[in-house]
């Protein structure tokens, strides 16, 4: 009689072990996700720093280059979801650090690029934490070089 009491209990422990391991799983998930967008958000700069150490002054396509965006392909990133080019700060520096207000007049004073990320929010995916996380902020300065004048020829677009 005992054994007839007792039918319905591993259905019971099953459902609150199988809700407790789904959500560690899922949380493993969101975890994996939010490190790759961190790491994908400093490579960004990584990236656009390069190309605006190469590249003409203020060129479309470094913005392009953070976002991981197509060529002349819009306004959002392909790879993390919510960034745009509003996001991306692209600053060019004086000797000392300090920014260079308006690069083009003040070619030959620029010695550093630097690129950042800013107001980014990575929006989580697991019920019951907050929807929206702020990220850190993330720069990259890197040493100018031909800031896309060559040594012979006219400058052209990256």
């Amino acid at each position: 009689m005992s054994s007839r009491l007792q039918r319905g209990a591993t259905t019971v422990e099953f459902a609150f072990i199988g809700a407790a391991v789904m959500l560690v799983l899922f949380g493993v998930i969101e975890v994996g996700r939010a490190m790759f967008v961190v790491n994908a958000l400093g490579e960004s700069t990584r990236r656009a720093a390069r190309m605006a150490a190469v590249c003409p002054i203020n060129d479309p396509a470094i913005v392009e280059v953070a976002m991981f965006a197509y060529p002349d392909g819009g306004t959002a990133s392909t790879i993390v979801g919510g960034l745009t080019a509003d996001n991306v700060v692209l600053e060019y520096l004086a000797q000392n650090g300090a920014v260079i207000a308006d690069p083009v007049t003040n070619f030959g004073q620029i010695h550093f690029v630097r690129t950042r990320i800013v107001g980014f929010q990575h929006q989580m995916l697991i019920p019951f934490v907050p929807q929206l996380i702020n990220t850190p902020g993330f720069a990259t300065t890197l040493r100018r070089e031909s800031l896309g004048v060559p040594r012979e020829g006219t400058v052209q677009p990256c």
